[in-house]
C-alpha cells in the first residue's frame, strides 16, 4: 500500500508564500526516486486540474498556466518528499490541494496514487 501524505496547507492572506509537502512512505514495491510527481488541486464545485509536476530526478518541471512565475515544484528524493512552493497567492488559489505519483510526468491526472489532500485558503 502507497501513502502520500500532503501537509502544509492553512490559512493565508493573499500575496503571501505557503509551502506544501508530499510525504511518501515507501515500501519494497514503490521507490519514490523512480515515480514522477504531481501536484493538483480541487477548488469547490470544479474538477480537479493540474498544477505542476517533475519527473523522478527534478530536470523536468511542468506547470499550468496561471501558476507560472509563482509556483515551484521540487523533490528530496533522499527525503522521499515532493515539494510546492506557492508564491504571491491568490483568492482563486484557494483549493484541497493533492499529491500524485505516476509513472510520466503528464499534465492530466493520469497518476498511480493519490494523497488524501490539503486545504490552503487564500483569503482577500
Amino acid at each position: 500500500q502507497v501513502q502520500l501524505v500532503e501537509s502544509g496547507g492553512r490559512l493565508v492572506q493573499a500575496g503571501d508564500p505557503l509551502r506544501l509537502s508530499c510525504t511518501a512512505a515507501s515500501g519494497r514495491t514503490f521507490i519514490f526516486s523512480t515515480y514522477a510527481m504531481g501536484w493538483f488541486r480541487q477548488a469547490p464545485g470544479k474538477e480537479r486540474e493540474f498544477v505542476a509536476a517533475i519527473n523522478w530526478n527534478g530536470g523536468t518541471t511542468i506547470y499550468e498556466d496561471s501558476v507560472k512565475g509563482r509556483f515551484t515544484i521540487s523533490r528530496d528524493n533522499a527525503r522521499n518528499t515532493v515539494y510546492l512552493q506557492m508564491d504571491s497567492l491568490k483568492p482563486e488559489d484557494t483549493a484541497v490541494y493533492y499529491c500524485a505519483a505516476g509513472y510520466t510526468v503528464v499534465a492530466r491526472p493520469e497518476y498511480q496514487y493519490w494523497g488524501q489532500g490539503t486545504q490552503v485558503t487564500v483569503s482577500s
